[in-house]
């Protein structure tokens, strides 16, 4: 133990174990220590993970916590404390040896004390460190477990065994590992107490600076250089970097220069700090130095062999030599590992993933010859940019960045002048087509995917790069999670020309929720970090007033704050910003949708509007956006407005300003609290002549039999209204009845009606049917989810007569009964105009799907589209779909259970304006 605490003292971060945050995320309470398990009340077996980055201070909190159980001494006990470094376990492979002999190397007395030790097991901690440094073959962690102590067996049995608490089975376990190893861990352990391990908060990196550098106001200004990155700041979590900031800024600003350009991105530090460290390698001759070659060879291979611990051995086998590395340990670029004698290890992982980066663009490396380095396992340019890789190896997406960074012309040129070497201008074609391949792909892609080619392409910093990589991408879908991806969008949307539709969801905490000045200020009155993002936010925005083509917005699920709304709205309200359509759903704060509004009053582009959320709006919206549909320049086509709209007082004015406005065609009310009583108000402006609605929602607007009249009689009076959905709604069989009063009149020129979930039974039906044997212009009907049960009979009569139009019917889970289908059978076989029929949701069992599918084998049956639910398995229903392919070709049909929820009808063949309204992902 005497060994561990003197280890722990001369880590790289001495003297900040204290100061790294850590919380407890899965299995108790937070915590400030290891829970102590001496006390009766407590014996319990605990088991504790740590989990975070690289670089964190998993090992210190550790080493750490075992100098704390070393120092709490119990009388009559024998209190051990073991540590098994997995970096060199896995260099141990399949040798075996005993757990005794394991527990051994790091504690000679384990073996004679090994009977206290296991009599004890309560008062023994063991430190499984660094579990994703242990690179064993899958399975091998549960093959064979063991429980003698002194059996010999491979070391990854024994560690297996001993995380399955075969060995030690009363011992308090503490692990350390990544995240990306945590799946593969959590197999193993019953019930651990998850801690997540989070490093220097900004108090404590601020602190960090504060004592490396000897003038305040310097350590200040490098602070926030490194703050103003978000991605460098994130980084900094791990003291190692923040060294490594501190140490590369110090020298900067004692020569007077800026910062800011090396802090721009992690890139650009560590190449920056690389060239501070390691003055002495640059050579005049146009040819790489050996040792900076090594050690990006040396680098490179560990990244692709998921190794970052070196011996000898691994140098020779690369044709690196101890010599060669000599001038890397000075700069402390590489460090002796405090555990494995006579191995090596990069300062941070960051640094090994930079310099295997650096591999791929130095002379004679993988780079653009595409050849990689197979003799050394090293994967090429294409290899690394790959999501298969990435996902079997995560430091390769860091890898990527890096490279991408590197690939930056300025930074190629400082890397030959410091170092002499020529760097490989191939690479960044490469990186170009890769990163056009995926953008390419991006309306399919998942928003991860998005997310990594912007942190490449902002890591780059190369204009000309981003404009040719996006050049493809016309539709982009934002996720901001964080003010790193803030930064990455705002400043790849900079540079896109070809985009048109834009998608933006913005997480909580990205922007202050109440603004710290509410009264418009100087940037200078705002804090840095309200500065950064909105700047950040102002340039993304940018896009809508500079690029032409861009005309459709969507702002979904965001938290946005006063100030970002505003500058939202300002880009929009600008006469060069050509958005045509807008949705704008589930924005906070709830005034947003009054700046919204406002900022389209008069806008003469705007055709579609899409306004809906978990909110109720207030008066002075609804006059905002009465005022807007009254503008003589207002070109308005599709509204939708959703539930965030209460028209229990409004509906007057908002009636009013549908009969002055001569462009609306589209009216989507869907959940909005209308009733009965504010129907009568909307129909009154429907039968006004100056009213030009085409398509009206009504879904479930608290609508009963009542309305039904007052419907009818529209329908009657408005010719233009061909398309109703009054989905959702109590109707019954006697608002049906007053419907269909209406319907049957030959003024009326409906085309399409959804009443899906109307609470319609066969005596509807019965009205239906006389209304669509009397030519009737109705095409398209959707009663899915209606109990009509035995009402299909008069359907059927209806579909037989010439005089019905319908080319669309749906009846999905209707509750159809099966004695039903022979009806149905006989009534397409006489149809010559039905095209879609939906009756998922209905048992029709196997002679009614014989019935049906004899009849659609006759070519002459015009139906186009058929779902319905049955056994696709079955060898039987088998041989019925393909009699009916081969005699019908152009019949599509779905035998999946139909989604309960809506119609098939309603959903591909009804043209509500929602489904015209252009799909954003």
């Amino acid at each position: 133990m005497e060994k561990f605490c003197s280890i722990w003292k001369h880590t790289f971060w001495n003297g900040v174990g204290d100061d790294l945050h850590y919380k407890v995320i899965e299995g108790g309470q937070k915590f400030t220590g290891l829970p102590s398990l001496k006390t009766s009340s407590q014996r319990r077996l605990l088991t504790v993970v740590l989990q975070g980055a690289a670089g964190v201070g998993k090992t210190t909190l550790a080493k750490k916590w075992m100098l704390d159980w070393a120092q709490d001494h119990l009388p009559e006990t024998f209190h051990s404390a073991f540590y098994l470094s997995c970096k060199e376990l896995g260099r141990q492979g399949a040798c075996a040896c005993t757990f005794a002999e394991l527990l051994a190397k790091k504690r000679p007395d384990a073996q004679e004390a090994g009977r206290q030790v296991l009599a004890q097991g309560q008062e023994v901690l063991v430190v499984v460190d660094g579990f994703d440094e242990l690179r064993v073959p899958s399975g091998s962690l549960i093959h064979d477990i063991c429980g003698d102590w002194k059996e010999p067996k491979p070391v990854p049995v024994l560690l297996g065994s001993l995380l399955k608490r075969k060995l030690l089975p009363k011992a308090t376990l503490l692990v350390t590992t990544r995240p990306e190893a945590l799946g593969e861990l959590r197999l193993l352990l019953d019930q651990p107490l998850l801690v997540q391990v989070e490093g220097f908060q900004e108090a404590e990196r601020r602190g960090y600076f504060l004592e490396h550098f000897e003038q305040q106001d310097q350590a200040l200004r490098a602070f926030q250089g490194m703050k103003a990155s978000p991605a460098l700041f994130r980084m900094g979590a791990a003291p190692a970097v923040c060294w490594v900031a501190c140490t590369c800024l110090k020298g900067q600003l004692d020569k007077g220069e800026d910062p800011a350009s090396t802090c721009k991105t992690p890139t650009s530090l560590f190449l920056r700090f690389l060239c501070g460290q390691c003055p002495h390698l640059a050579a005049p001759a146009p040819r790489l130095p050996t040792g900076l070659r090594a050690l990006s060879l040396l680098a490179a291979q560990g990244v692709w062999a998921h190794k970052s611990l070196f011996d000898g051995q691994d140098l020779g086998q690369l044709g690196v030599s101890e010599a060669d590395l000599r001038p890397f340990l000075e700069g402390k670029v590489l460090q002796a590992d405090a555990d494995c004698e006579g191995c090596y290890a990069f300062l941070h992982l960051s640094v090994q993933q930079f310099l295997a980066a650096l591999f791929y663009l130095l002379d004679g490396g993988a780079g653009g010859c595409g050849c990689g380095c197979a003799g050394q396992g090293i994967g090429d340019v294409r290899a690394l940019l790959s999501k298969g890789e990435r996902l079997r190896n995560p430091s390769l997406a860091h890898v990527g960045r890096f490279l991408f960074g590197l690939a930056n012309e300025e930074r190629a040129r400082e890397l030959e002048a410091a170092f002499g070497c020529r760097v490989c201008r191939e690479v960044r074609q490469e990186l170009l087509l890769a990163a056009r391949s995926t953008a390419r792909d991006w309306p399919s892609s998942s928003r991860a995917d998005t997310r990594e080619l912007l942190h490449c392409l902002y890591e780059s910093q190369d204009g000309a790069l981003v404009r040719e990589a996006l050049e493809p991408v016309t539709e982009l879908a934002l996720h901001l999670q964080s003010e790193r991806d803030l930064v990455h969008a705002a400043y790849c949307l900079g540079h896109s020309r070809a985009l048109r539709r834009l998608s933006l969801q913005v997480e909580k905490g990205i922007f202050a929720e109440k603004d710290r000045f509410q009264e418009p200020g100087t940037w200078a009155e705002r804090s840095q970090e309200d500065h950064l993002a909105l700047c950040c936010w102002m340039e993304l925005c940018s896009v809508l007033s500079s690029n032409k083509d861009l005309t459709l917005l969507e702002v979904s699920q965001s938290f946005l704050s006063h100030s970002s709304v505003r500058i939202l709205c300002e880009q929009i309200t600008r006469v060069t910003c050509a958005l045509q359509k807008v949705v704008i759903k589930n924005v906070h704060p709830v005034n947003a949708y009054r700046d919204f509004c406002l900022a389209l009053v008069g806008k003469e582009t705007l055709t579609h509007l899409v306004l809906e959320g978990g909110i109720h709006c207030d008066h002075m919206l609804l006059l905002l956006l009465c005022e807007a549909l009254r503008h003589r320049k207002c070109k308005l086509q599709y509204l939708r407005l959703g539930s965030c709209f209460d028209f229990t007082q409004q509906l007057n004015d908002f009636s009013l300003a549908l009969e002055v406005n001569q462009s609306l065609q589209s009216l989507d009310l869907t959940a909005s609290k209308l009733g009965d009583e504010g129907i009568k108000l909307l129909c009154g402006s429907l039968r006004h002549p100056n009213c030009f609605l085409q398509w009206l929602s009504l879904e479930n607007c608290h609508l009963t039999e009542v309305c039904c009249k007052e419907l009818a009689s529209t329908l009657i009076v408005n010719p233009r209204l061909t398309h109703l959905c009054l989905a959702r709604n109590n109707l019954g069989d006697s608002g049906v009845r007053l419907l269909c009063e209406g319907l049957s009149y030959p003024e009326c020129q409906l085309q399409a009606l959804v009443l899906c979930q109307c609470s319609i039974t066969r005596s509807g039906c019965k009205h239906i049917s006389d209304f669509l044997q009397g030519d009737s212009s109705l095409t398209l009907l959707d009663l899915s989810l209606n109990p009509i049960a035995t009402g299909l009979w008069f359907l059927c009569e209806a579909l037989k007569k010439p005089g019905c139009n319908l080319k669309c019917l749906g009846l999905c889970g209707c509750s159809l009964p099966s004695f039903c289908w022979q009806d149905l059978a006989s009534a397409l076989a006489s149809n010559q105009r039905l095209e879609v029929l939906d009756l998922g949701q209905n048992a029709m069992g196997p002679s009614g799907i014989t019935v049906l599918f004899e009849t659609l084998k006759q070519r002459s049956s015009p139906l186009k589209r058929l779902r319905l639910r049955a056994d696709e398995s079955s060898a039987q229903t088998q041989k019925l779909l393909k009699e009916v392919r081969d005699c019908n070709p152009k019949l599509n049909i779905d035998c999946k259970a139909a989604r309960a929820a809506s119609s098939f009808c309603c959903e591909s063949l009804f043209f509500m304006p929602r489904d015209n309204f252009p799909a954003i992902y």
